[in-house]
Parts: C-alpha cells; structure tokens; sequence
C-alpha cells in the first residue's frame, strides 16, 4: 500500500528535493552572482583632502583624490569589474564647464586612476552636466529655464572627448537628451576614440528614489525637476524605443536605471537587445536597506545578496551598486 502522496504517484512533484541542502541549493541555482557582476559608483569632489560622508547614505562618501586612488585599489583587489565616475567641482555656471575642463576633477581622477591600474578595472565616466551647472539641470537651460536640447548635445561631445582624452574606458552619458548617443558617437570618432564605447543610460526614468545621490553628488535643480527628460514611471513601452534609438545611434551597451522598482524594464530590455545590459541599484534603494538594517528590521547582508540576485535574475549582465566591493568580499 502506498499513501498516494509519495514517489508513486506520479502527479505529485517533491520541490524540496532539490532545496535541501546549501550544496543542493547551489547546485540547482539558475542565476548566479559574482564580483565581476557589479559596478561601484563613486563620487569625487575637488578641493577637498579627506572624505566627506554622506549623511543619507550611510558608508558612501564623497571622495578626495587620494581617497578614491585607495578605493579604486580595494576594489580592484576584491574582483568586481569597474567604477563609474560622477564628480563634484569647486565652481559651477550655467553651461557646467568644469565637466571638460582639463583640470576637472573627473578628468584628472580618471588620469590619476588610469596611472595608478591601467585596465584592471573599467574606469567609466558618467556624462552629464547636472552636477556641474548652477542650475542643476542636465544640460544648458534657456532664458524661460527649458533645458535646451541641441546646444546641450554639443556640451556633451566635448565632455565625451574630455572623458576619453583623460582615460576613460567607458563613455556613460545619462542625461536623456535626444540624439545624445549619436553627437557623443560623432565627437569620440572626430577626435579619433573610434575604439570608445558607449554605455547609454538608454532608460532612465524620473525616479523618486534619486534623493540620497543628489546630496552625494550636489546635483539637484534649482527650479522645475527632469520630468520633461527622464523617462515617466508609468511607461514601458518608451523604454524600448528608447533603447531601441540609442543603438541605432551607436550605444555599444544599454543600462536600466533605477533597478530594483523597474526589474520588468530590465528584463524586458535583456530580452529585446544583443547587447550588454546594465542596471543601477539607485540611493534611494541602498538607503531604504541601510535604515531598515540599521532599525534591526532586515538581516543586511542577505536582503544586499538577494536584492542584487534579483536584478541579475531579470536579466542585468552587470549592476552598478554602492555595496559593490563589500558584495564581492562576501562572495569570495
């Protein structure tokens, strides 16, 4: 006699099998994560000789030149792939000209980094203006404060070029201006960077969880928001013509930005494209973990592992994510 729920009857599939042990449960995994998964984000600022932390993101700061040179070594030592660059100028105006000054502070930490690990790491530059214009916008703003489409994409080739001359890897512009991809393609092969790829920022939305980074990188409007830019929450669909131009432009990679709230952009991205996904796990989703942690309400470390299993299961080849370095250390 058997009791109709066992091995011999047929219909009924025992999951847990295959989920008894750790071993077991590595074993039958069907999305891995790795350091060479993740992306750090970093941020600079001039004139300063210490870091300087950053309130709303507990353990992120922003960093002197010698303090990113010591960070970028830590990270290169614990295996992740590369960092993406934003910085933080001494003086700004309206057009954001330390973005390609040669004295910049991005361009001569990207020199600095260059010098100190070659290509040990992906050194990637992201391109906008916003922290570098008074304004705050991401691009050059009009007399009736409209942010000014193609005259913007002229600043942007030039920052490209800057970027590029300094020692950046990757070209990463993230403001959503149209044509971006193809005016930064024409300035990088103008100035003979034709080996320069791009990774667009192809699908950034005007997200409410980019609150903590406008205090890190000292970027947020003065007047208006990026609504009229950025993608709108609501809509998928403009996400895939939006990285559908951006290849046709001539971006060699895409990114999905925030990644937690928009994993069905990302996986929808990942399905419709041949070519490299990235996702940024945002500062408002490192921050929401940080204070849950810090209140005792999540185990840390497993909610970080978990939330960046998740992007990579919807289909992300790579995360940018400020727990970077601490993620990989764990995974070794």
């Amino acid at each position: 006699m058997t009791s109709g729920r066992g091995g011999a009857n047929p219909g009924f599939a025992r999951g847990r099998r295959l989920r008894s042990t750790p071993a077991m449960r590595r074993w039958t995994a069907q999305t891995r994560l790795a350091p060479a998964d993740l992306v750090l984000p970093v941020f600079v600022k001039q004139d300063i000789t210490e870091p300087v932390p950053i309130g709303s993101m507990p353990g992120v700061v922003q960093h002197s030149l010698d303090s990113l040179r010591k960070a970028a070594a830590e990270a290169a030592e614990a295996g992740i792939s590369g960092l993406m660059l934003f910085g933080i100028p001494a003086e700004k105006d309206a057009v954001g000209s330390q973005a390609d000054a040669a004295d910049g502070i991005v361009n001569v930490a990207l020199q600095q980094l260059r010098a100190d690990l070659g290509d040990e790491l992906v050194l990637m530059a992201d391109l906008c203006l916003c922290e570098y214009t008074d304004h705050g916008h991401c691009g050059v703003v009009t007399p009736a404060g409209v942010v000014d489409n193609d005259p913007t994409l002229d600043r942007y080739a030039a920052v490209a070029i800057a970027q590029a001359q300094a020692g950046a890897h990757v070209i990463a512009p993230s403001g959503m201006m149209d044509g971006q991809v193809a005016a930064i393609r024409a300035g990088l092969d103008s100035a003979a960077f034709t080996e320069t790829p791009i990774l667009a920022y192809a699908a950034k939305y005007a997200s409410g969880f980019y609150g903590p980074f406008r205090e890190a990188a000292e970027g947020a409007p003065q007047f208006g928001d990026r609504s009229t830019y950025q993608m709108d929450p609501p809509n998928t669909d403009e996400a895939l013509r939006e990285v559908a131009q951006d290849l046709v432009e001539g971006a060699d990679a895409v990114m999905v930005k925030p990644a937690g709230p928009y994993l069905d952009i990302v996986a929808k991205v990942a399905d419709a494209v041949d070519v490299p996904v990235s996702a940024y796990q945002v500062s408002g989703e490192y921050a929401m973990v940080e204070a849950a942690a810090a209140n005792g309400w999540i185990d840390r470390e497993r909610a970080v592992l978990e939330s960046l299993t998740s992007i990579r299961r919807a289909g992300a080849g790579s995360v940018l994510t400020y727990w970077a370095v601490e993620a990989a250390r764990w995974l070794r």
